[in-house]
């Protein structure tokens, strides 16, 4: 292996070293599109608010975290869509036809995903990092570096999240303290409630059709009718 990475270093023609470095440079890219995928997409968002539906269900491992993963994923290809073929078409495809050059396409492509992030990120998060950056206030939102906006970007979508997840926990505590009432008034202390409650709980998820109003609050808030 390291005879190999030698063996590319090793000719005296410079535009051969440029095109080694800029396919290290490549393979580095495309090592780090799962941190890229998780904290710059709306992935985190989605898995988190997923996650929060099944928990506060209490249905154990159902649905599984590939069912969840997996939709987490298609729907960020479904929001993320318009980002990445701006993407494409401002950055790889006149790069691919040598229209451009490397650095150009990096600039091109991080426009539309710093106006995605900066569209979900609150201003005290980037501020947070801005002050120990010691970055002054930026005129445009391309003057922002990825380096203070990624971060600021992922806990705002965090935030987010738990504001969501808030929300879908509150009907199914309800039912639950309605449940273990009952069971104590019945002196029934012995029954655990989340036996007796799980299937009111799944029957009131059916009813006001859940999924779809989970899907229909995540798509709204990235992609607003």
């Amino acid at each position: 292996m390291m005879i190999h990475l030698i063996d590319v270093f090793s000719g005296t023609d410079p535009e051969s070293i440029s095109t080694s470095v800029r396919l290290l440079l490549l393979l580095t890219v495309l090592s780090l599109a799962p941190s890229i995928l998780i904290l710059m997409t709306s992935f985190t968002r989605i898995l988190i608010v997923l996650s929060f539906v099944r928990t506060s269900l209490a249905t154990q491992q159902m649905p599984p975290n590939q069912v969840l993963i997996g939709l987490a994923l298609f729907m960020t290809f479904f929001i993320m869509a318009p980002t990445f073929q701006e993407v494409n078409e401002e950055a790889l495809q006149p790069l691919f036809e040598e229209e451009i050059p490397l650095e150009e396409a990096y600039d091109n492509a991080t426009i539309p995903i710093k106006e995605f992030m900066s569209k979900h990120t609150r201003e005290k998060d980037l501020a947070l990092f801005m002050n120990y950056a010691e970055i002054d206030r930026p005129e445009t939102v391309q003057d922002i570096p990825l380096t203070t906006l990624v971060p600021a970007f992922a806990i705002s979508e965090l935030k987010t999240a738990f504001q969501m997840g808030f929300m879908i926990f509150v009907p199914f505590l309800v039912i639950d303290m309605a449940v273990a009432s009952v069971l104590m008034s019945m002196g029934m202390m012995m029954l655990p409630p989340v036996m007796i409650s799980l299937p009111f709980k799944i029957l009131l998820f059916v009813l006001v059709d859940g999924w779809y109003l989970i899907t229909h609050s995540l798509l709204d808030g990235f992609l607003p009718l």
